[in-house]
């Protein structure tokens, strides 16, 4: 199962060609689903917006320089390890899923568009079943035991909204791609073309549902901690309101009272 290419096997029955105008398909999906969620919610036109409103207040001239540092920063700290998390296990939860999906999508592409008709090398499989792996436990840890709303609201775990679109599918695709692989494994076959065609749905409505779900906030939460660092260097976050969290170190005379328990 680890070591197999899932994608080389059903090539028999679907063409090369289909599968790699899929993939491509979905891509297009992606990208059009983001403009359109730019549109809809003025989501740049805010950003830009927000970013000369920011220059007028700046109180030091950033350099070029100190850009390229900031833009390092962003990406080794808040794309990269996730540091706008302060909770550490949803930190973990949001890392693992993370680096799941992107090994397994990379992965997807690479065997896909290379090794249908080929031998394929068997670290690509492994990474595949290893990025659907971790992929599936960040997801199921977050839904079921961080989401939010559960622990501060007292709702239930299935509780669905709109913007879970993008989790619950995520986690049906990751799901699925596991069980089609295990079922095509063991010679199960119309379990296994009944996994593959709900890892197929699942997989169109995780990249089909962009403008619906949360899929393009990946896309502007890199820009948006970009904006947030200058803005700090540039000194247009000074007069800001103190952070809600430590209003005595601004001479307003709030403590916040300490927990008790009854």
């Amino acid at each position: 199962m680890f070591t197999s290419n899932p994608f080389s096997e059903i090539s028999g029955l679907i063409s090369p060609l289909a599968m790699q105008a899929y993939v491509i398909l979905m891509v297009l999906l992606v990208a059009g689903g983001t403009v359109l969620d730019m549109i809809h919610k003025q989501s740049a036109k805010y950003f830009f917006k927000n970013a000369e409103k920011a220059k007028t207040r700046a109180t030091r001239k950033v350099s070029a320089v100190k850009k390229v540092s900031i833009a390092v920063t962003t990406v080794a700290v808040d794309v990269l390890a996730s540091g706008e998390f302060c909770n550490q296990r949803r930190r973990v939860a949001h890392l693992l899923t993370m680096y799941g999906f992107i090994l397994f999508a990379a992965t997807t592409a690479i065997m896909i568009f290379g090794y249908l008709r080929a031998d394929t090398p068997v670290m690509l499989p492994l990474l595949w079943h290893l990025g659907a792996l971790m992929l599936c436990g960040g997801g199921y840890w977050f839904w079921f035991y961080i989401r939010v709303d559960v622990a501060a609201e007292g709702n239930p775990w299935y509780r669905v909204i709109p913007a879970d679109l993008f989790i619950l599918s995520l986690l049906a695709t990751g799901t699925f791609a596991l069980l089609w692989s295990f079922f095509q494994a063991v010679g199960a076959t119309w379990l296994s073309n009944l996994f593959f065609v709900l890892f197929i749905f699942s997989a169109t409505v995780l990249f089909g549902g962009v403008l619906w779900s949360k899929f393009a906030h990946m896309f502007f939460k890199p820009a948006a901690a970009f904006q947030k660092r200058v803005a700090k260097a540039d000194g247009s976050r000074d007069g800001l309101p103190p952070p809600a969290d430590k209003p005595e170190q601004f001479g307003l005379g709030i403590k916040r009272l300490q927990p008790r328990n009854y």
